[in-house]
C-alpha cells in the first residue's frame, strides 16, 4: 500500500514561524531573562550604598510599590521595597545619583548581544540551510553538488526488457530501428562501403502509438548503454542549469560509447526559437546547448540519439535538419493489419477462449492506437472476472470497445416510453440510410442503451477492410448518414430534439473540410482555404482566407448539410415501411446486430 505524503508546504510557512518565535522571544523571554538579572536587597542596603556614593540611577515604581537602583557603574541592577522616605530625592542627589523616567532592565551585554543578533541570525541561516536542501531533494540531487548533472537513467540489455517482438503494427518503425541496432553491433558492415548511421532519429506521432516503447525495445535489443530522459527534466528553475545538464548527458554518452542516448517529449526543449522579449531564456539556452552538443560529435563516436514527440511542427528548424535529426520516423496509428497484431499480442498476457476473431475485433477498433488496443484487451479481462468467468471471449472484446468508444451502459438511467421511441427512430434513421446508399461502410451494430459519455444511444458502422482515401460521393453519404438521425425524427415526429447534437457537429466540420480543405468545391477549385496545426494532437483548424471568403465558405457549407439532409429526408420517405419495422424491433430488443438489421431490410 502507498504512503499517503501530506503535501508540502510553501516557504512563506517557514519563514512566518521563524518571526512568530522571535517575536515571542523578543517581547517574552528577553524581558524575563532581564528580570532574572535584578538582585533583591533590603532598604537599608539601600542607603548604606547611597552615603557610599555606590549609586548611579534610581528608578521609583509607585505603582509595583518597588524602588530601582544601580551601582555607580551601571552593572549591576537592583530593587527594594518603597519606603515613605520625603528627604529620599535630595538625599539621592547630593550622594551624586540620577533618577530616571525609564524603566531599569540592565542585563549582561554580551548575553544581550547573543540573544539580540547572534540567535536570529543563526536561526535564519539553519532555515535557509533546510530549504536549500528541500530544493536540492526535489530537483533530483541530494546535495548542491548535484545542480547541473544529468538525471538520465542508464539501461542495458536485459533478459526481461521488452524486445522488437513485444512491438506490433509499426513494421516501418521497427525496420529503422533495427538498422540502428545493427549498426551499432556490426559497425564495419556500414564503414566499409562509406555509410554512417544517422546521429538523430525522430520518432513523430499521435499519442499512444508506441513511440516510447519502440525506444524502450531498442534498449531492450542493443546491446550498448541506453540513456533514457524526458524534456521536461533539462528545464530547471534557475538559468544555465538545463544547459549543464546537458553537457553532462553527452559527455556520459561520449564516454560511453557507442551508446543510445533517448529524449522523450523533446518539444518541452525544442520549441522554436521566436526572439520575443521575455521569453523562456532557460528553455532557449538548453536547446542551443543540446544544438550545439549534437553538431560536436565525430562521425565515429557510435552515439545515436533518439527522440520522441507528437509536436514536430513545433521543433525549431535548426534542431530537425539534416545532420542533427537526419531521420524522421512517423509512428502512425496502426491500420488493419497492424491492430490485429497488437490485440494479438496484449492478448498473450490475459486468458482468452480460441474462437476469438481479431480481425473482427480489429475491424470494429477502426482508429484505434495501440495504447488504446491495450486498453480494449484489459477492459475485457475485467469484464470475464466481472461475469465470474476464466477467459475473455469475443463478446467481451467487442463489449470493451463499446466501452472505450462510447462508455459504459447506464444501467439506473431509464428512459421515458416517448423518449426510447425517439431514440429508437433515430439510430434506425441513421443505419436506414447509410445501409441505402453506395460506398457506407455495414452496420455493424444499433443500441438504444444509453451509455456514461452521454449518448443515448448509436449506430456502430464497421469498414470490410482498409480505407485510406475517400471519394466526394463517400463523404458525401457520411454527411447524409449523420443526418440521418434527425431525419427519421422529422418524418415521423414531425419535430427536432437534442439528440442529433453531435451529429450536426461531425457533419458540419466533414463539409466545412470537403470545401475548405479538400478543395471539392466548385467556385473555390484546389484552393487551401483552411490550415490545420497539431496535426496528431486533435488538427486544429484555422481559416486562412478574408472575411468574404469566409461568409462564401458558411453558405456552401450550409448548402452541402441541406442538401443532404433532404436526400437523407428522401430515402426514409422511400422507405417508411422498413423504418416503422426496425424501429419497433428495436425498441423491443433495445440492441441489434448488424446481420439481424440485413435480414429485416432484405426480406
Amino acid at each position: 500500500m502507498n504512503e499517503v505524503k501530506s503535501p508540502k508546504k510553501p516557504l512563506i510557512y517557514y519563514y512566518g514561524i521563524v518571526l512568530l518565535v522571535l517575536m515571542v522571544f523578543n517581547f517574552l523571554a528577553m524581558p524575563w531573562l532581564a528580570q532574572r538579572q535584578i538582585q533583591a536587597v533590603d532598604y537599608n542596603t539601600f542607603l548604606t550604598m547611597l552615603e557610599d556614593g555606590d549609586v548611579g540611577q534610581i528608578q521609583l515604581q509607585e505603582q509595583e510599590n518597588r524602588l530601582l537602583f544601580t551601582n555607580k557603574e551601571q552593572t549591576a541592577v537592583y530593587k527594594t521595597a518603597l519606603v515613605g522616605d520625603p528627604d529620599l530625592v535630595e538625599r539621592a542627589l547630593d550622594a551624586g545619583a540620577s533618577l530616571s523616567g525609564e524603566e531599569i532592565q540592565q542585563s549582561d551585554p554580551l548575553l544581550s548581544f547573543l540573544l539580540t543578533w547572534v540567535l536570529p541570525i543563526v536561526i535564519f541561516v539553519a532555515i535557509g540551510q533546510y530549504m536549500a536542501k528541500r530544493i536540492m531533494k526535489n530537483a533530483g540531487g541530494p546535495n548542491a553538488m548535484t545542480f547541473g548533472k544529468s538525471s538520465a537513467k542508464v539501461y542495458v540489455k536485459s533478459s526481461e526488457g521488452i524486445k522488437f517482438s513485444d512491438v506490433a503494427g509499426e513494421d516501418e518503425a521497427k525496420d529503422n530501428l533495427k538498422e540502428i541496432v545493427e549498426y551499432l553491433h556490426d559497425p564495419k558492415k556500414y564503414q566499409e562501403i562509406g555509410a554512417s548511421m544517422p546521429k538523430g532519429i525522430l520518432l513523430v506521432g499521435p499519442p499512444g502509438t508506441g513511440k516510447t516503447m519502440l525506444a524502450k525495445a531498442v534498449a531492450g535489443e542493443a546491446n550498448v548503454p541506453f540513456f533514457s530522459m524526458s524534456g521536461s527534466e533539462f528545464v530547471e528553475m534557475f538559468v544555465g542549469m538545463g544547459a549543464s545538464k546537458v553537457r553532462d548527458l553527452f559527455r556520459q554518452a561520449k564516454e560511453k560509447a557507442p551508446c543510445i542516448v533517448f529524449i522523450d517529449e523533446i518539444d518541452a526543449i525544442g520549441k522554436k526559437r521566436d526572439g520575443q522579449l521575455g521569453g523562456n531564456d532557460e528553455r532557449e539556452q538548453t536547446l542551443n546547448q543540446l544544438l550545439t552538443e549534437m553538431d560536436g560529435f565525430e562521425g565515429n563516436t557510435g552515439v545515436i540519439i533518439l527522440a520522441a514527440t507528437n509536436r514536430p511542427e513545433s521543433l525549431d528548424p535548426a534542431l530537425t535538419r539534416p545532420g542533427r535529426f537526419d531521420r524522421r520516423v512517423p509512428v502512425e496509428l496502426p491500420d488493419l493489419k497492424g491492430r490485429e497484431e497488437i490485440l494479438k499480442v496484449h492478448a498473450k498476457k490475459i486468458r482468452v477462449d480460441e474462437n476469438v476473431d481479431f480481425n473482427k475485433v480489429a475491424r470494429m477498433a477502426s482508429g484505434a492506437s495501440g495504447a488504446e488496443l491495450a486498453n480494449i484487451v484489459n477492459e475485457a479481462a475485467l469484464r470475464a472476472v466481472r461475469d465470474g468467468r476464466r477467459s475473455a471471449s469475443q463478446a467481451d472484446l467487442e463489449e470493451s470497445i463499446e466501452v472505450v468508444i462510447a462508455g459504459y451502459q447506464k444501467k439506473n438511467a431509464i428512459l421515458t416510453d416517448e423518449e426510447k421511441w425517439t431514440v429508437a427512430y433515430h439510430e434506425i434513421g441513421h443505419a436506414l440510410v447509410a445501409a441505402m446508399q453506395n460506398h457506407s461502410a455495414p452496420v455493424q451494430k444499433i443500441t438504444i442503451i444509453p451509455r456514461t459519455s452521454g449518448a443515448l444511444g448509436y449506430t456502430m458502422q464497421v469498414e470490410e477492410g482498409n480505407h485510406y482515401l475517400m471519394s466526394q460521393a463517400e463523404l458525401e453519404n457520411k454527411i447524409a448518414t449523420l443526418t440521418g438521425g434527425r431525419a427519421a425524427e422529422e418524418l415521423v415526429f414531425h419535430s427536432a430534439s437534442t439528440g442529433a447534437s453531435n451529429d450536426i457537429e461531425q457533419a458540419t466540420k466533414l463539409a466545412r473540410a470537403m470545401i475548405a480543405r479538400y478543395g471539392m468545391s466548385k467556385d473555390f477549385d484546389m484552393v487551401a482555404l483552411e490550415t490545420v496545426s497539431n496535426q496528431y494532437l486533435g488538427g486544429d483548424t484555422s481559416l486562412a482566407c478574408s472575411a468574404e471568403t469566409a461568409a462564401a465558405i458558411d453558405r456552401q457549407v450550409i448548402s452541402l448539410v441541406k442538401e443532404q439532409h433532404a436526400k437523407a429526408l428522401q430515402i426514409l420517405q422511400d422507405n417508411q415501411e422498413k423504418l416503422h419495422e426496425l424501429s419497433k424491433y428495436l425498441y423491443e430488443k433495445e440492441t441489434i446486430t448488424g446481420e439481424e438489421f440485413m435480414a429485416i431490410l432484405n426480406r
